[in-house]
């Protein structure tokens, strides 16, 4: 019998040594395939070092679910994405553009830059704004007084022990800035029209993507499945009680949609 896939990235600059790791290998413990793949210009991918644009990182997953279809012994009508943070909007947005995706799950989802992003004060953004309108890069992630993508309290000593304690990371700390001055982005919006179900798991002190339009997301959808964790911060789900409780809902979905898991 032909096996789902799960096809999996990080978001923004993180990359799949990033503790993508663990959850893929629980998903192959239940006998899925999973495809754990970096963007162009990202960990061990090639391309322009750090240069981030949404479209872009559009064509990296068609790409990547693709080539997923085409491996032997993968139902190419059972394919899940699969993404956190950023990567559970572009998980999103990749279902919405291929109705043979089967199924979505999004964990700490960035899904909507103007109603989630953490609000810098107005001096720190418009550092960010200058650096990005003459083409320059910013840290991905700093202190709330700094300009950097991902500054939320908690969030950079976060995010590095993420990276410490993941599989010989290739991350760098630095992301191209001038996509902030394109259309915002918003993969929120395919959500009350997506074909599939979709797992939404959402960290209930989630500092760095406001939890609110997560909810309301997972409740337009018409397949919508919500999962919230009481106390859970944006990078808290990468280990600990926390990750056991996000692997174990997401294999109960998987079970249910897929008959895996």
């Amino acid at each position: 019998m032909a096996t789902p896939v799960v096809v999996m990235a990080h978001g923004l600059s993180g990359t799949r040594r990033d503790r993508l790791g663990p959850f893929a290998e629980r998903f192959a413990q239940a006998g899925l395939a999973a495809l754990v793949f970096d963007h162009r210009g990202f960990g061990d991918s090639g391309g322009e070092p750090d240069l981030f644009e949404p479209a872009r990182q559009q064509e990296d997953w068609a790409a990547a679910i693709a080539y997923a279809r085409a491996l032997a012994g993968v139902d190419p009508d059972q394919v899940v994405t699969f993404g956190s943070s950023m990567g559970g909007g572009n998980a999103l947005a990749a279902a919405a553009a291929d109705r043979r995706v089967a199924a979505v799950i999004s964990q700490v989802p960035f899904l909507d830059m103007l109603r989630q992003a953490h609000r810098s004060p107005p001096h720190v953004a418009a550092r960010a704004l200058a650096t990005a309108m003459r083409g320059g890069y910013l840290p991905a992630v700093g202190q709330p007084d700094e300009a950097a993508f991902i500054n939320a309290p908690d969030s950079e000593a976060g995010w590095r022990r993420v990276v410490e304690t993941g599989e010989d990371s290739r991350w760098r700390d630095r992301v191209s800035a001038r996509w902030l001055l394109g259309r915002p982005y918003n993969p929120g919006r395919h959500a009350a029209t997506l074909h599939c179900p979709w797992l939404v798991c959402v960290g209930e002190a989630d500092q760095v993507a406001k939890p609110g339009p997560a909810i309301a997301a997972a409740r337009r959808a018409p397949h919508g499945e919500l999962r919230t964790y009481p106390g859970v911060d944006h990078f808290d789900i990468y280990d600990g009680p926390a990750h056991e409780a996000v692997v174990a809902d997401q294999l109960a979905f998987l079970r249910c949609h897929l008959g895996r898991g």
